[in-house]
């Protein structure tokens, strides 16, 4: 499960990594889309098999959103990809970037700290994702409201921005 864990881990870094240096909206989409899997294959490592779930079908969602306005906006020809010299280049500073930070705190990472939620407590009778899901809606039902709200005024300020002079929102820029 560690090997696993580490493999998901270092993966999440390299698609942060990618999608950091890639100048290309369409790269960069499906950069986030991949890091959103690998992030959402951590937090179900952990125990939170619903939390990521939710968080991934959400997310995803909210991708295909952004990726259709990406690939309206944008209209390269001739994109940058993953494999040209510029993008090559950012990819190693940023991995010597987070290489250098890691090895700054390399002594305090120990597996057995890689436990699931279960395994916290003695007989737990719920998961724990649940369990926070259910707090979620009973205690945070009003900040889960003002959320929407700034979701909808996101999606009217885009819409607005991405309107140009009056064409629609699919033109060349």
């Amino acid at each position: 499960m560690t090997y696993f864990m580490s493999l998901l881990l270092f993966g999440l870094v390299l698609g942060l990594v990618a999608v950091a240096s890639n100048p290309s909206p369409y790269f960069a989409a499906l950069g986030l889309v991949v890091v959103a899997g690998l992030g959402c294959g951590v937090l179900m490592g952990h125990g939170g098999s619903f939390l990521s779930l939710v968080l991934f079908l959400i997310y995803l969602g909210g991708m295909l959103v952004v990726f259709a306005y990406s690939a309206a906006l944008a209209a390269e020809p001739y994109p940058e990809s993953l494999g040209s010299w510029p993008v090559v280049v950012l990819m190693g500073a940023y991995l010597s970037g987070v290489g250098l930070v890691s090895s700054l705190f390399w002594g305090g990472w120990y597996e057995s700290s890689w436990l699931p939620v279960e395994e916290l407590g003695e007989f737990c009778m719920l998961r724990g994702d649940v369990a926070g899901v259910a707090m979620m809606y009973s205690f945070g039902g009003a900040m889960l409201v003002v959320s929407a709200w700034v979701l909808l005024l996101t999606l009217f300020v885009v819409l607005e921005l991405t309107r140009g002079l009056g064409r629609g929102t699919l033109r060349a820029v």
